[in-house]
């Protein structure tokens, strides 16, 4: 199930159901991985970061209302300007509680640029997709 930021949170019994907010420049890429997310009966709410970005989307008032567990973003080049964003939007009180799973389509390149991260490296192949829904899997755990 796809939620917007104008939609409240589902409630799944007495207790609110685990959210995964997937952040991306790529509205092709929020779409494959919401699929994949969602396929695998993950509750997933989507933003896009140049939305963020422009101001068109406030993302500290969207995790505020959707209190995902896990937050799926992605950086993409210019690389060092990218990762200071997301350091920015990691600082945040909001998502304090929150667990990251940062993805780029060249790690490498990203690696070499602001040192070693934990980043997957997704080119929207099967398994890059399976290695996320994993990875999300395992900060929902807490073992992520």
């Amino acid at each position: 199930m796809t939620t917007d930021a104008a939609e409240p949170p589902t409630h799944d019994g007495p207790q609110l159901q685990r959210i995964v907010a997937v952040f991306n420049a790529s509205s092709d890429t929020v779409e494959m991985l919401r699929a994949a997310l969602e396929g695998q009966g993950l509750h997933t709410v989507s933003g896009h970061i140049a939305d963020v970005k422009k101001g068109e989307l406030d993302f500290v008032g969207f995790v505020d209302h959707h209190r995902p567990a896990v937050i799926v973003y992605d950086i993409s080049p210019p690389y060092d300007t990218n990762w200071n964003f997301l350091r920015l939007v990691r600082s945040s009180d909001a998502v304090r509680d929150c667990h990251f799973v940062i993805t780029t389509t060249n790690k490498p390149a990203l690696d070499a640029m602001v040192g070693e991260t934990d980043a997957l490296e997704i080119i929207g192949k099967p398994y890059d997709l399976d290695r996320v829904v994993g990875a999300v899997r395992s900060a929902l755990d807490g073992s992520g």
